[in-house]
C-alpha cells in the first residue's frame, strides 16, 4: 500500500453507523414478525400526511396488509384482503353489514400515497380510505384509488407482537 493511501485511510472519516430499522421505516426485502408469523416485506405504501404505512406481506403464498399509523402512539393493524363491491365513492355508506357484523364509520381520509414494490395499487397518488369498526373490534379497511376499491378485514395488533427481523 503506497504512502499516500496509508494517510488518506488515517484521515478518513469513519463510516457513520447504521441506523436500526424500524417498523415505520422497513420495506420491500426486509422480514419482519407480526402475532408470531414471519413475513417478507414485498411492498409498502406511504402517506407522510396522515405519517401512515402500509406494509404488504408475504408468507408462502399468504399475502396480508399491515397499517402503521404513528399518532400519539404506534398503532397496529393486520388486514387480510376480502371480496366485495362498490360502484361509487359517493356510496361508500356509513354503517355496513358484513357476514352479520355490522360496522361503523370511525373514520374517513384522503392524500397522496407513494408506493414502492408489490402493493394493491400499482403506483402513487391520491387514494381515499373509510376505516370502519364493529362493536366486538373488527376492522374493515375500503381503499379507492385510480377508479378502483380494495376491501379489508382485520384487527388491530399489539406493539409487543410486532417486530423487525432482517432489514435490508
Amino acid at each position: 500500500m503506497s504512502l499516500f493511501k496509508r494517510i488518506k485511510n488515517i484521515m478518513a472519516k469513519p463510516e457513520p453507523p447504521r441506523a436500526e430499522k424500524s417498523m415505520p421505516t422497513i420495506g420491500p426485502g426486509d422480514v419482519c414478525e407480526v402475532s408470531l408469523v414471519t413475513y417478507q416485506v414485498v411492498g409498502r405504501l406511504h402517506n407522510r400526511q396522515r405519517n401512515i404505512v402500509v406494509l404488504t406481506l408475504q408468507d408462502g403464498s399468504a399475502i396480508r396488509y399491515l397499517t402503521i399509523e404513528e399518532r400519539e402512539r404506534t398503532e397496529f393493524a393486520l388486514y387480510g384482503e376480502i371480496d366485495g363491491r362498490l360502484d361509487s365513492i359517493e356510496e361508500v355508506p356509513t354503517e355496513l353489514e358484513l357476514d352479520d357484523r355490522m360496522y361503523y364509520l370511525e373514520e374517513q381520509y384522503s392524500g397522496f400515497v407513494v408506493t414502492t414494490g408489490r402493493t394493491p395499487f400499482v403506483q402513487g397518488g391520491e387514494q381515499y380510505v373509510w376505516q370502519f369498526q364493529s362493536d366486538d373490534m373488527k376492522l374493515l379497511r375500503i381503499e379507492w384509488q385510480d377508479g378502483r376499491f380494495m376491501l379489508y378485514e382485520g384487527e388491530d395488533v399489539l406493539p409487543a407482537d410486532v417486530r423487525v427481523l432482517r432489514g435490508s
